[in-house]
């Protein structure tokens, strides 16, 4: 790109670019096969590579989505007290398959460690071997300017957190016949 190229799209640059979505999720670790095999059980996921030390795994339309390896010369062990990312999320088409895949995960002995609806999402909160926390949401809302609305309301100020969920009771009432919009505990959809 030529300087002068550079000097007219700053000067034009009223126009936002950002990324168009997050690609990928790399994690460190001493416990690569460990890792490799909780990822894949909870996406579902498939390996494009695995040499051992090194793997990448992908579950969607991205050529792969998590990376799990160990660098040479080994790690320090993971210290939950130190500053860096919380959580990552993913997301869930409906309440229907977040239900399914926690039933799934339940059978297979993965647990999760907290479930709540936040509002904005109803959350199941999962750890992996490492004590990485992976949270699978479905999101509440039908746009974002909906949930923006319930960010800046009343209800969201007093509780920004949310409600515990149970989701086996959740799964027992979806399979009875219940609409899914009815199992939000805030029933968010009508406080707007």
């Amino acid at each position: 790109m030529s300087t002068t190229t550079v000097r007219n799209q700053g000067q034009q640059s009223a126009q936002k670019i950002v990324p168009r979505y997050i690609a990928h999720l790399v994690l460190r670790t001493r416990r690569v096969r460990e890792l490799v095999d909780w990822y894949i059980r909870v996406f579902q996921a498939q390996t494009v590579f695995d040499n051992g030390s090194l793997a990448f795994l992908y579950f969607d339309n991205e050529h792969h989505r998590i990376a799990i390896g160990e660098p040479p010369g080994g790690l320090e062990p993971p210290n939950p007290r130190a500053a860096g990312i919380d959580h990552v999320a993913f997301s869930y088409a409906s309440l229907p398959e977040l239900l399914a895949t926690y039933k799934r995960l339940k059978s297979e002995g993965i647990l999760p460690y907290f479930k709540i609806d936040h509002g904005p999402t109803t959350s199941i909160y999962y750890k992996d071997p490492d004590g990485n926390q992976v949270e699978l949401q479905v999101d509440n809302f039908d746009s974002r300017e909906e949930a923006h609305r319930y960010f800046k309301s009343s209800a969201f100020a007093v509780n920004p957190l949310g409600v515990e969920i149970d989701p086996d009771e959740l799964l027992a009432r979806l399979e009875a016949g219940t609409d899914p919009r009815a199992l939000l505990s805030f029933g968010t959809r009508d406080k707007l």
